[in-house]
């Protein structure tokens, strides 16, 4: 009697269960199997059986079990929110289990959204294939735009070193995520027994498709997308490994000072063409610390070495103080850059005027920063033109593709302090080496407390330091130019492409079929 009231849950537990699994593919655990398993097995939840021998799923249902696949995925792999939240945002355990509840809910309810489509395109085993795949794809898509974006967790950065890493700089992660998808939902049909013949045309061509797609990943990933220049420089990076709860107290101003210029002194005697300082490594407004400032611009024209550092830039707009994330440049040019996109809570306070000063988490020490314009143009330091991202800018795929068109090298300046030793700045590691792949650069990364790393523009890193530790590297990068497809179609081509399969798959739907092929009929949708 117990057992089958529990029947009805298992779907929704292997759902959750799905869901937890696909954090399993990313850093630091790195099985990249488990996400085709995650897929796999929400794809065996939501495909149709052989000739509807099954309960028909309605819209509601399968928002259900998409909801539970979101929860168990976001609950696992953003569990690392909790610390930003209690360890530095000074609430409560109770109210840090409450505030990220309330976030992984909301990153689920979004995930959801997009699948109770398949309701209505499931009952043909191609257009259900096509329309899974695609709506995978929207639902990753919707997470970088909707109320600001948290294109975080997305099942391609999995694949950073497998086969279908090669079609990251023609599809993205988004289309890495869409293949993945797609041979999962194929994978299902055959689990579910979908065709009555595995060797009916239909099927073939699935599964053909779905195959040769990994293959096919290998291949591209041999071909040069970008030129060399042949332009190396050598860079050096200091990682002054700062407390983040001793970071903005005027009375450890003077240490974390100290720790920055003496590790740029090391780099000096070992004749780096750049310095790189991580995002706001100095605890000052720039214009609050002019004499720092002008020792830092003579000491780089002296040596004939560039730095570049973040700061908390203040200026005047509209007869009030403005204040941005930038990046700096000291040496034979003098630059800025602007961070773009904030993050919120920790950058900026969303209805401000209504939940500041509500409870302490909402007065976080940076979470009054503006964002910067639209077309900035690359840092020109060290011999290099760079493409500056700011944290977590790195992480946006359309961002990166549309800054790196007219600079050779990424850079990326991040203090992941914020997440103490949690699993976030290795997913962040992660994310950045993506990015590197699709636009076929040299990333450079330079961290307060880990991960400080250099990666080639296949992906790898060729240089790191560990983490949590006061440390200095040095590492050599190549400038390169050039677009990649998904620089030149960006994130709208493969829109273009997620919105002919499902075109296709509604046409499928209809389409007469012979007696060796099955097809459901669609069923009604609450």
């Amino acid at each position: 009697m117990r057992n089958s009231r529990l029947l009805p849950l298992l779907p929704s537990l292997a759902a959750l269960f799905a869901g937890g699994l696909l954090t399993l593919s990313f850093a630091p655990y790195n099985l990249w199997w488990c996400s085709l398993l995650s897929l796999g097995l929400f794809a065996v939840l939501l495909a149709p059986g052989r000739n509807g021998a099954e309960k028909r799923l309605s819209g509601k249902q399968i928002y259900w079990l998409a909801l539970c696949f979101g929860v168990g995925l976001f609950a696992t792999g953003g569990s690392w929110v909790y610390v930003s939240i209690t360890d530095f945002g000074n609430s409560s355990p109770l109210l840090g289990v409450l505030l990220t509840g309330a976030f992984v809910g909301i990153l689920a309810l979004l995930f959801a959204l997009p699948f109770p489509l398949l309701a209505r395109l499931r009952a043909n085993p191609a257009s259900f294939a096509l329309a899974f795949a695609a709506l995978w794809f929207v639902s990753e898509w919707c997470r970088t735009w909707m109320f600001t974006g948290f294109p975080w967790l997305f099942a391609g950065y999995g694949h950073t070193h497998t086969w279908l890493a090669g079609w990251a700089p023609v599809l993205s992660v988004y289309g890495i995520g869409l293949l993945l998808a797609f041979s999962a939902a194929v994978a299902a049909l055959f689990i579910r027994r979908t065709f009555a013949s595995w060797k009916s045309p239909q099927a073939l061509v699935l599964l053909t498709t779905a195959l040769l797609s990994w293959p096919s990943g290998l291949i591209l990933s041999q071909l040069d997308w970008t030129q060399a220049s042949g332009t190396t420089k050598t860079v050096g990076l200091v990682q002054a490994n700062i407390p983040q709860d001793k970071k903005w107290l005027p009375e450890f101003r003077g240490e974390t000072i100290r720790r920055y210029q003496s590790a740029t002194l090391e780099l000096h005697r070992e004749n780096v063409d750049l310095v790189i300082w991580p995002e706001a490594a100095l605890p000052l407004l720039y214009h609050q610390a002019p004499n720092l400032m002008e020792a830092l611009q003579n000491n780089a024209q002296e040596t004939q070495t560039d730095l570049i550092t973040g700061v908390l830039y203040d200026t005047e707009q509209d007869y009030r103080r403005v204040i941005h994330n930038s990046a700096a440049v000291f040496g034979q040019e003098q630059q800025l850059y602007h961070k773009r996109h904030l993050v919120p809570f920790g950058e900026y306070v969303p209805l401000e005027d209504w939940i500041r000063g509500t409870i302490e988490f909402f007065n976080l020490p940076t979470s009054f920063i503006r964002p910067g314009p639209e077309g900035q143009q690359p840092l020109q330091a060290g011999g290099l033109n760079w493409a500056p991202l700011i944290c977590y800018e790195i992480v946006y795929p359309q961002l990166v593709a549309r800054s790196s068109g007219d600079a050779g090298v990424l850079l990326t300046l991040s203090n992941d302090a914020w997440f103490g030793r949690s699993i976030g700045p290795l997913q962040h590691m992660q994310m950045a080496q993506m990015r590197a792949l699709e636009t076929r650069r040299y990333l450079v990364r330079g961290t307060n407390t880990g991960v400080t790393a250099i990666v080639a523009p296949d992906g790898t890193i060729t240089e790191q330091l560990p983490q949590f530790e006061q440390a200095t590297m040095i590492g050599q990068v190549e400038s390169r130019s050039g677009y990649t497809p998904f620089m030149v179609i960006g994130v709208w081509g493969i829109v273009a492409l997620a919105a002919l399969m499902l075109m296709f798959a509604a046409l499928l739907q209809r389409r007469p079929t012979d007696e060796n092929e099955t097809v459901l009929t669609p069923e009604v949708t609450d």
